[in-house]
């Protein structure tokens, strides 16, 4: 229980830091988080079953309960998922739900691997395990804390209010040792730079913040850091990288990669979200090798891209014959 008084996690550390026998999570991104602010590493080597299983043909982002059913023939009881882990002593039916949650995997990850091996398919999944193994992806700057709700607006005083008020949800965030929704919202840290409340009152009629929160001492906290970003200048201002409106030739090249795309994808079983999404392929249509897009390396290179240069470079046609998408060559 990593919750008990005088608990040692160091034994659990070293195990996770341990080279030979696998680490298998299912969508692994919050677990390698925890790992990374309490221990300064991430375990190793890594598997994730949800990325496995989309170049597995599962589709996109599936869950640990479809692929326990598929893989582990198991049925797993999901009512304790939003009961309070944080009571104690916990229930019998919390405590079997969390074996339920990790014991399947292991089922889940033989299965899963010896499809990898029989489609040839294992490097593309280290491709991906090696991109989500970087340490640097979860111990982020707090500075850089607004990039992560990408925010469309670009006013000098709505992205100054924003980085100030994102830099203190991630400082009480990680103060409190809780996610950041936790703390306030994505959504309602957006409201709130957009209207820049200088008061409690004009803060309470926030959407997705109270009147009773405004006056406490959160409220303060997030009045400062928006007074903070109100007395920034226009130029201390983060500057958005403005992406230019697709001329006509790149519309239609990029409609044609989405159709490439899909074929590709489910001929291959692949799900299409791994391969690229729409901002790539618009990029690929208006740049071509130039792009940088990770379609344009490893295995995406071998499965998509490759193909989507020569169709851009029209030596590649694509048309549509007994009921599919069919390819030719010039």
């Amino acid at each position: 229980d990593p919750l008990a008084d005088g608990m040692d996690l160091s034994p659990l550390f070293a195990l996770m830091n341990e080279t030979e026998m696998p680490k298998v999570f299912h969508a692994a991104g919050q677990d390698l988080e925890i790992f990374a602010n309490l221990s300064g590493a991430l375990p190793t080597p890594l598997f994730d079953t949800q990325i496995a299983a989309m170049v597995c043909g599962f589709g996109e982002q599936v869950g640990y309960e479809r692929l326990a059913r598929a893989l582990a023939g198991a049925e797993l009881d999901k009512t304790a998922r939003y009961t309070d882990w944080s009571r104690r002593p916990l229930t019998e039916t919390q405590i079997n739900y969390a074996l339920g949650d990790v014991t399947h995997l292991r089922k889940v990850f033989v299965e899963l691997t010896d499809q990898l091996e029989r489609e040839k398919r294992v490097g593309w999944v280290q491709e991906e395990m090696t991109a989500i193994a970087n340490l640097s992806r979860y111990q982020p700057d707090v500075e850089d804390a607004w990039r992560r709700l990408k925010p469309r607006g670009d006013k000098p005083q709505f992205l100054n209010v924003l980085v100030s008020v994102a830099k203190w949800r991630e400082q009480e965030a990680q103060r409190r040792d809780v996610p950041r929704n936790r703390v306030i919202r994505d959504d309602t840290v957006m409201e709130i730079a957009a209207s820049a409340p200088t008061s409690a009152s004009i803060l309470g009629q926030v959407r997705g913040y109270s009147e009773n929160a405004a006056k406490g001492k959160q409220g303060q906290a997030i009045l400062e850091a928006v007074k903070e970003g109100l007395a920034k200048s226009r130029e201390d201002a983060p500057k958005l990288k403005k992406r230019k409106p697709l001329s006509d030739a790149a519309a239609q090249g990029a409609a044609l990669l989405r159709v490439l795309l899909k074929a590709r994808a489910e001929n291959a079983g692949v799900a299409q979200r791994i391969i690229a999404n729409t901002e790539e392929l618009e990029q690929l249509a208006e740049n071509g090798e130039n792009s940088g897009v990770p379609a344009l390396a490893g295995w995406r290179h071998e499965l998509f891209g490759a193909a989507a240069l020569e169709l851009l470079a029209g030596r590649l046609f694509i048309g549509f014959e007994a009921g599919k998408v069919s390819e030719r060559s010039s």
